[in-house]
């Protein structure tokens, strides 16, 4: 057993459903999340600039004595396939258990995934996917706005903007008759609600942030990395940008007030 924190980071907010259903599965472990508000969206940015921004995420929360780092993040997860080769610590990232997931729930063998500008050009997705079973067609399409969206606190499925934006990337799926689709980056559970309103009750989504969570509740375990101290685990949280902004939106994400301390911090003092 280890009361070691978990390290988890994401580009901005995202990542904070991964907590929230971390800690839904295992209340007791502590966990260090940053997250780099500050250089937030990751998605439009270069491979060779987004590694560069892991690496640096990854090095913060290694000063944290963690035990096992999550990549909360499916830009990071998708372009930044090596970084856990580089880490002391068990890594995962968002696009293997989710792929997984996916897998499983389809009956028709007919995939959707939507994400970022980068997590959609790396097709790591579509590779994840054919690696379990070559004989189901993945379909994608980025979704650049959602992320700025959801980090601006447009997340009801009754405004009329976050109606809009999911209807002009999501139109992309007619016709595709796909009955699973994958919500490839971790701030998109927060407007599951309108994305599930457009595709209908046939679709059913595969939330990134819980199928991760769930993957590193199994890899604790088998590691014998896990908690077992019987208290309730703490949690800190460290942002590149201001923490009023990141207070004010975290509790969306949590699905709770947010009532700890938020510290600001200098990312780019850490090797990339």
């Amino acid at each position: 057993m280890s009361e070691k924190p978990v390290g988890i980071f994401d580009s901005g907010l995202g990542g904070l459903t991964a907590v929230k259903e971390l800690l839904k599965v295992l209340p007791q472990e502590n966990v260090v999340y940053f997250g780099d508000t500050g250089r937030v969206p990751y998605g439009n940015r270069s491979q060779k600039t987004i590694k560069k921004y892991a690496m640096q995420d990854a090095s913060f929360l290694l000063t944290q004595d963690v035990k096992m780092i999550i990549a909360a993040c499916g830009t990071v997860s998708s372009v930044a396939e090596e970084l856990g080769n580089r880490l002391n610590v068990p890594f995962t990232g968002v696009v293997k258990p989710t792929a997984a997931a996916a897998v499983s729930a389809t009956h028709n063998g007919r995939i959707g995934v939507i994400g970022t500008s980068a997590t959609i050009g790396s097709g790591a997705y579509k590779r994840e996917i054919e690696k379990i079973d070559n004989r189901i067609e993945v379909f994608t399409q980025e979704c650049p706005l959602f992320v700025p969206m959801v980090e601006s606190g447009l997340t009801s499925p009754k405004d009329p903007i976050v109606s809009l934006v999911v209807e002009r990337y999501l139109s992309a799926f007619e016709g595709a008759n796909i009955d699973t689709l994958i919500l490839g980056c971790t701030h998109y559970p927060i407007i599951a609600r309108a994305i599930s309103n457009f595709m209908g009750d046939r679709v059913q989504l595969i939330d990134s942030g819980r199928e991760t969570a769930l993957y590193a509740a199994t890899m604790l375990g088998r590691g014998n990395m896990l908690n077992q101290s019987g208290r309730r685990g703490t949690s800190l949280y460290y942002v590149s940008d201001t923490v009023e902004n990141f207070s004010n939106l975290a509790g969306v994400f949590l699905g709770q007030s947010m009532n700890h301390t938020v510290t600001h911090i200098d990312i780019e003092q850490f090797e990339e």
